[in-house]
């Protein structure tokens, strides 16, 4: 845990891995929430899952970090444990409910491969060529394939966990990969991607996610916007 003060009010910054969600899910069952125990003391927790559609914080243009840390380390971390338990070759901060401009990426989905593991922090890319369609899907769109036209040639830059800048050259699924996080990260999911015919094939299923979110709003398992977007910003004032 963390300590660190904003407008005269103590806040303790906690992140939940996701081998501990089973310790508190009669406590507090939330993608993220802020909650106030006393001695004017405000405490943060962040619980590691996958956040689906169509949560706002998936429309949230993420922020650039400023420092990296080894709470930031941590973080970081744990996005690559989740990414790998639900059989994801990419995730975006913000698929975590973090509003940082962070990804991670292995696109052969298996952890013992680190060779092909990526941590891209306030990444920039440029130099895209080309033009090729390929099924998508997404772990914050369960069981949702679509065809998206991106280009397959792309040039990244990225800081690493070691604060080095660094270049990659990709084609192809690695180039396509990226691309989908990095719109994940500009509030942007691969639907906005999709031609008219390719979003209405897959609107039934959009409007099962719409509906569960809903249900979860009036049982109170989500915040409300207001909420979430305190939560946001109090994360922001952490490494933003």
């Amino acid at each position: 845990m963390v300590e660190f003060t904003h407008s005269k009010v103590v806040y303790q910054w906690s992140i939940l891995p996701t081998s501990q969600h089973n310790d508190v899910a009669n406590f507090i069952y939330l993608d993220f929430q802020a909650f106030s125990p006393p001695n004017n003391t405000k405490r943060l927790v962040i619980i590691m899952q996958i956040i689906k559609y169509p949560h706002p914080i998936l429309r949230h243009k993420c922020k650039p970090v400023k420092r990296i840390d080894q709470g930031l380390r941590d973080i970081i971390a744990e996005m690559l444990v989740v990414m790998y338990d639900d059989d994801g070759v990419g995730l975006a901060a913000n698929q975590i409910g973090l509003p940082y401009r962070i990804f991670v990426l292995n696109t052969s989905g298996n952890p013992e491969h680190k060779d092909n593991e990526f941590v891209f922090i306030n990444p920039v890319m440029s130099k895209k060529k080309g033009s090729a369609e390929s099924d998508e899907g997404c772990l914050s769109f369960p069981a949702i394939h679509a065809p998206v036209v991106r280009p397959d040639e792309i040039v990244i830059q990225g800081v690493g966990l070691d604060g080095q800048v660094r270049e990659y050259h990709w084609k192809g699924f690695a180039a396509k990969a990226a691309q989908h996080e990095m719109d994940h990260i500009n509030g942007m999911s691969f639907i906005d991607r999709l031609s008219p015919a390719n979003l209405l094939a897959v609107r039934e299923q959009l409007e099962e996610l719409e509906m569960q979110f809903e249900t979860n709003r009036r049982l109170k398992l989500i915040q409300d916007d207001a909420e979430i977007v305190a939560v946001i910003e109090e994360m922001e004032r952490r490494y933003c």
